[in-house]
């Protein structure tokens, strides 16, 4: 918590934050996002979330958004560890939603394609264009990619009925969504035969 607002101090980001409205991000992504991460929490410990943010070397990027940084002096303040595990939580849902719809990982940009441009300009804007660090912490973890974790964020059912057009009509840029979701796909096909499926 006091590593992440020294990170951002000696950016030189602490002391002019950003005031950001989050609500373009899709409420269906942010609400897989943190299902995600309190699922992946749940197992490891919430205590090991600061870490995650701060050994990502989010904390400049966390103080430069008014939104993140309130969060963060909630979580980092309050005596209830319920409370701050929320707020944890809040900014990594934040932060793994921009960072999916900047990268358009299994199709999400195509979907909401102004909210991934968006993201994508926060991202840059901040330093954080090419870097995706909590997608590759839930996302890709060592040695495997987690179907699990890809599986938790396949894009709503109403949305996939026009995937098809989406692609069709599409810049070659989006090959690597169609791939995704072509992986996804499998995934939840998979999980259907076996009788798993969420």
């Amino acid at each position: 918590m006091g590593v992440i607002r020294e990170a951002a101090a000696e950016s030189g980001t602490a002391d002019q934050p950003e005031d950001l409205d989050f609500s373009f991000l899709p409420k269906n992504l942010t609400t897989q996002c943190r299902s995600l991460i309190e699922s992946y929490h749940e197992v490891h410990g919430f205590a090991c979330l600061p870490d995650v943010l701060w050994k990502s070397r989010l904390g400049p990027f966390i103080e430069h958004h008014r939104e993140l940084r309130q969060f963060l002096r909630k979580a980092s303040t309050t005596r209830s560890a319920k409370k701050s595990h929320d707020g944890f939580v809040r900014i990594a849902t934040t932060i793994l939603s921009l960072e999916i719809l900047a990268s358009s990982f299994a199709g999400w940009g195509a979907i909401y394609p102004e909210a991934a441009e968006h993201a994508r300009a926060i991202l840059k804007r901040n330093g954080n264009g090419q870097q995706m660090p909590l997608m590759d912490f839930y996302l890709y973890p060592p040695k495997y990619i987690s179907s699990a974790a890809i599986a938790t964020l396949v894009p709503p059912a109403d949305r996939r009925s026009w995937e098809a057009d989406i692609y069709r009509t599409s810049n070659p840029e989006l090959a690597g969504e169609k791939q995704a979701l072509n992986y996804v796909t499998a995934i939840r096909d998979n999980q259907a035969e076996s009788g798993h499926c969420p």
